[in-house]
C-alpha cells in the first residue's frame, strides 16, 4: 500500500475518536501481551470449574440428601451460568452423592483453580495499567485479594443463579414479562461484580469511577458470551453423535473460558486507554520504526518501561529521539514527552 494511503488513513483514525480508540486499545492489547495473559486465566479457569462443580454437589448431596428435587432445582439453576458444559451435566447430576473424598476433591481443586485464575487476573490488570514491580502486591497481598474477589464473586453467582433461574421459569410462573425481565437485570448484576471485581484487583491509585466504562464493557460481554454458549449448545451439540459432542463439549468448554476471559483483560485495556488518554496512535506503531509517534506512544512506551521497575531506588529515565517532523498537528492536538 503506498506511503501516502497510509499517512491519509493515519491521519483520519487520529482525528476520530470512534476509530482512533479501538485502534488504541488493539494496540494496547498486543503490546501488553493481552493474548498470553488471557490465555493464562483461561488456564486456571478451566482447572476450577470441574472441581467447583463437584465440591457444589458434593455439599448438596450432603445438605439436601432427603431432598432430591430441591437438590436438582439449584443444580439446573446454577448450571444456566454454563451454557457450554450445563445441559450435559445436568443429565447426569443427580447420581452424585455427598462423600468426604469428593468434598476434598472439590475444596483443594477449587482453591488451587480459583486462586490462579484470580492471581492471573491481578496481573493482566498490573500489566494493562503499568504498575511498577515493586509497587505490585506482595505475593501473601496478592492471595489476600484473590479470596476477597472470591468471596464477592460467591456472593453475586447466588444472585445471578436466582436470576437464571427466574429467567428460565418465567414462563411457567404465568408470564413471559419475568423471564424477559430477568435478562436486564442479570446484565446490571454482572456490571456491578465486574466493578467490584476490577476495584478489589486494580491499584489503588486508580479511582473506583475510573473503572465504569470496563464494567460496563464486561458485564454487557459476559452475557452476550452466556447467550452465544446457549445457542451454540442448541444448534451445533444437539443431536450429535457422543464422540463429536464430548469433542465439541471440551473445545466448546475452552473457547467460552477464553472469551470470558479476553473480555475481562479488553475491558481493562479499555479502562486504561480511556483514562490515560493513550490515544490516537500511529497507524504503523505496531509494525515501523519509521513512524511519527504521537504523545499518546510516548506516554505508552513510557509506562512499559517504568513498570519494570523493581526497586523503590532504581530510576528508569525514558527518552526519544529527536524526529524530523512533529506530530502535534495530527495528534488530536496533544503534544509533550511521557
Amino acid at each position: 500500500m503506498p506511503r501516502r494511503v497510509i499517512d491519509s488513513l493515519d491521519a483520519y483514525q487520529r482525528r476520530h475518536r470512534w476509530l482512533g480508540f479501538p485502534i488504541a486499545v488493539a494496540y494496547k492489547f498486543g503490546d501488553d501481551q493481552g493474548a498470553y495473559l488471557t490465555a493464562l486465566i483461561a488456564y486456571y479457569g478451566f482447572l476450577s470449574i470441574f472441581p467447583l462443580l463437584l465440591l457444589m454437589t458434593t455439599v448438596l448431596g450432603f445438605v439436601l440428601q432427603g431432598d432430591p428435587d430441591l437438590q436438582a432445582t439449584l443444580v439446573d439453576s446454577a448450571l444456566a451460568e454454563i451454557p457450554i458444559i450445563g445441559a450435559q451435566l445436568r443429565d447426569n447430576v443427580q447420581s452424585l452423592k455427598g462423600s468426604g473424598a469428593g468434598l476434598a476433591v472439590g475444596i483443594l481443586g477449587t482453591v488451587y483453580g480459583s486462586l490462579g485464575a484470580a492471581g492471573a487476573v491481578q496481573n493482566a490488570f498490573n500489566r494493562a495499567w503499568a504498575v511498577p514491580r515493586n509497587e505490585r502486591p506482595n505475593p501473601f497481598a496478592t492471595r489476600a485479594r484473590s479470596l476477597l474477589l472470591l468471596l464477592v464473586l460467591g456472593v453475586g453467582v447466588l444472585v445471578t443463579t436466582a436470576l437464571s433461574g427466574l429467567s428460565a421459569g418465567g414462563g411457567a410462573l404465568g408470564g413471559t414479562g419475568i423471564g424477559i425481565a430477568a435478562i436486564p437485570l442479570t446484565t446490571v448484576m454482572n456490571v456491578v461484580l465486574f466493578l467490584l471485581a476490577f476495584r478489589v484487583l486494580t491499584v489503588g491509585d486508580v479511582s473506583t469511577r475510573q473503572l465504569r466504562i470496563g464494567a460496563v464493557v464486561a458485564g454487557v460481554g459476559w452475557q452476550v458470551v452466556q447467550l452465544l454458549g446457549s445457542i451454540y449448545v442448541k444448534s451445533i451439540l444437539k443431536g450429535a453423535p457422543e464422540a463429536y459432542g464430548v469433542f465439541g463439549l471440551v473445545l466448546g468448554l475452552v473457547a467460552w473460558i477464553y472469551l470470558l476471559a479476553l473480555i475481562v483483560v479488553l475491558a481493562a485495556e479499555i479502562n486504561v486507554v480511556a483514562q490515560r488518554r493513550l490515544w490516537p496512535r500511529a497507524l504503523l506503531t505496531p509494525f515501523s520504526d519509521d513512524v511519527e509517534l504521537t504523545s499518546a506512544d510516548k506516554r505508552a512506551y513510557a509506562a512499559y518501561a517504568a513498570s519494570e521497575r523493581h526497586k523503590g531506588f532504581e530510576v528508569v529515565d525514558v527518552g526519544f529521539e529527536p524526529q524530523e517532523e512533529e506530530v502535534g498537528a495530527t495528534d488530536g492536538g496533544e503534544s509533550g514527552r511521557p
